[in-house]
């Protein structure tokens, strides 16, 4: 007999593509609650930068993993799984149905793969020093470091991903493994969960864009730039890297004019909603719906509960993935 697993339900996609309703309106239909799955959001002080749900966008729906963190502290994907791995079996306990919404794919893969994370070390000397190599050469020559002992590792980091090609380094330092071979090994256990995990989408990319600009103006009439002022101000590390704020600070150091940044921002959250979809399309478990060929928002919804119920069926009938 096949060992049963637990049911989990989840929304992905790009920025902007309306991952949030989506997730209310499962929960409101399913009876569940959602935990947010996004590095950005678990800071406080951070709402309108990184478009973290408001009271009246949860509609009464809980929500988990949200506004807990200060923007100096530091946080990861092991500490986040652990905490979702622990909200996942309280909401469960409640007989409600846990859904994760978000766009980190790290983290919802991580969580969804059952990724067995090596215990945590760290060595801050070497850090600041990558940092500063970073700081003076750029993220390519980190890159270039990271190619030498592990490639494969390097072939799937983007070149602004300072903190993760410095964490890859360090980890090949610390323990002579290459971090690509130690996350293979943390795949060698089965996860506990059956992923019934809807994944938003366009077949029309300008479409998407489109939504991405207005979504920028939005924020920015929402007071974007005040909260990106205090952000900076705070020189917390990691929100210091958030999309959303970085791209306003040359406008706040006088490099460049407010227009000039806003443009900027746009584009890198763009180009952030490209990455995101490349991650996500490689899981085999994510189901697509593309919101372009749907007549209505009522549409969408009506094919994600569809999915979600088939999936709950068939987890429940001992037809496991």
């Amino acid at each position: 007999m096949k060992q049963e697993k637990m049911l989990v339900a989840g929304v992905v996609g790009p920025t902007a593509s309306g991952k949030t309703r989506l997730g209310v309106s499962l929960a409101k239909r399913l009876g569940g609650e959602v935990l947010s799955a996004d590095s950005m959001q678990v800071y406080k002080g951070m709402a309108v930068g990184t478009a973290k749900p408001t009271p009246e966008e949860m509609q009464g729906v809980p929500h988990h993993l949200l506004d807990f963190l200060e923007p100096d502290a530091a946080f990861s994907v092991a500490a986040w799984c652990d905490l979702a791995r622990e909200e996942i079996g309280r909401i469960t306990g409640r007989e409600h149905l846990p859904i994760v919404v978000g766009g980190t794919g790290l983290y919802v893969s991580s969580l969804f793969n059952h990724i067995q994370f090596a215990p945590l070390q760290s060595d801050p000397a070497l850090r600041g020093r990558l940092e500063e190599k970073a700081r003076l050469e750029g993220g390519e020559a980190l890159l270039e470091e990271l190619r030498a002992f592990d490639p494969e590792a390097a072939a799937a980091l983007h070149r602004n991903n300072i903190g993760r090609i410095i964490r890859a380094i360090e980890v090949y330092r610390l323990t002579g493994i290459p971090m690509s071979r130690q996350q293979k090994e943390a795949r060698s256990q089965p996860s506990p969960y059956y992923p019934a995990v809807v994944g938003l989408a366009f077949r029309d990319r300008a479409l998407l864009y489109e939504r991405i600009n207005r979504r920028v103006d939005a924020m920015l009439e929402d007071g974007l730039i005040e909260e990106a002022g205090q952000v900076y101000r705070s020189g917390g590390r990691t929100a210091l890297q958030a999309i959303g704020y970085k791209e306003l600070f040359p406008y706040f150091e006088g490099g460049c004019s407010l227009a000039e940044a806003v443009q900027r921002l746009k584009m890198e959250t763009r180009r952030y909603a490209k990455r995101q979809m490349t991650w996500f399309k490689r899981e085999p478990w994510v189901h697509w719906l593309y919101v372009d060929e749907k007549r209505n928002f009522q549409e969408v919804e009506e094919e994600a509960v569809k999915w979600v119920e088939k999936q709950r069926f068939l987890c429940y009938n001992n037809e496991q993935v």
